[in-house]
């Protein structure tokens, strides 16, 4: 069997990493590339997935991307998930055109719209961090989190220079907008630099 592995919040600057794993046990209708779908349809694929699979969901925090950096999160991730679920499947397969040194994964590029199990993954990963972040949004109420789940956009720019960053900030990844400079963010943390 195959289980299918795909990421969602990568390019945010505030919020988790979110890593989901899925091995589909039962056919599922409508399955596709999560950011081509609803919202809605994308919250009752969720639900059916979750019922109809084998799965597990891995989160980074904001604070842990900072610790470590968003390869080794994603490297992390992937490793549990092949664990966990490496009893019930026999090949893992990763939206992207990495394996990120893992050995035995293996990676397809747009598999997120061609593959049924990292279409699922993709869905799951993508609900369940947009799912956070409307829940920390009452949290942070200045940051409206809810609405752009925390990426770089221009009212979340206007928010982080009036109110600066919160906890669930990633303060490695520097800000044009902000005239944030490569060394300004080195010297927070010497991790690989996100241009937004």
């Amino acid at each position: 069997m195959l289980c299918g592995i795909d990421e969602a919040g990568r390019g945010p600057i505030a919020g988790p990493l979110v890593v989901a794993g899925t091995i589909l046990l039962e056919n599922i209708e409508g399955l596709n590339d999560s950011k081509i779908l609803s919202e809605k349809k994308r919250e009752k694929l969720f639900d059916e997935i979750k019922d109809k699979s084998k799965y597990h969901i891995v989160f980074s925090s904001a604070k842990t991307i900072d610790e470590i950096g968003l390869s080794a999160c994603l490297k992390n991730s992937i490793t549990e998930i092949m664990q966990i679920l490496k009893p019930h499947c026999n090949e893992f397969l990763m939206d992207g055109n990495t394996s990120f040194g893992i050995e035995s994964l293996k990676w397809k590029i747009k598999a997120d719209a061609t593959v049924p199990q990292v279409s699922a993954a993709s869905i799951l990963a993508k609900v369940s961090r947009d799912r956070y972040m409307y829940e920390i949004s009452k949290r942070f109420s200045n940051y409206n989190f809810a609405k752009h789940k925390g990426y770089g956009t221009k009212a979340h720019i206007e928010a982080i220079k009036k109110f600066g960053r919160s906890d669930e900030h990633r303060f490695t990844f520097k800000l044009k907008a902000l005239n944030e400079s490569e060394d300004f963010n080195n010297k927070i943390n010497n991790q690989s630099i996100f241009n937004f």
